[in-house]
């Protein structure tokens, strides 16, 4: 499904993002309700990433050869990040909005 050009793009994007989401954590500046939240956007960012440079790929090359595809890629890796972004917060609202999540205790 995915090459692996776009498949180590959407991994260094998710990378990159997750550590500064680890870092902001363990540094206090967000609680674990908001960790969760972050995660779930941002893998969803970059599945969706991955997928707009994938398909956007497919569809400018398909409908302008050679040129299509540059642009195809640049559009659908914007679309894709956006629509995971959009998608990720949701469900990471979910997660915090859940009743009694905040409550729970972790155990190791």
């Amino acid at each position: 499904m995915f090459s692996k050009g776009t498949l180590w793009a959407g991994a260094i994007s998710g990378g990159i993002n997750q550590i500064r989401g680890s870092r902001d954590y363990t540094g206090g500046k967000i609680n674990a309700s908001e960790y969760v939240a972050h995660t779930t956007t941002n893998v969803s960012e970059t599945l969706g990433l991955m997928a707009g440079l994938e398909y956007g790929a497919m569809l400018g090359s398909s409908l302008i050869p050679g040129v299509g595809s540059i642009l195809g890629t640049i559009v659908g890796g914007i679309l894709g990040d956006r629509l995971g972004n959009v998608v990720g917060v949701q469900v990471g609202n979910a997660f915090i909005n859940r009743e009694g999540y905040g409550d729970q205790k972790r155990i190791y």
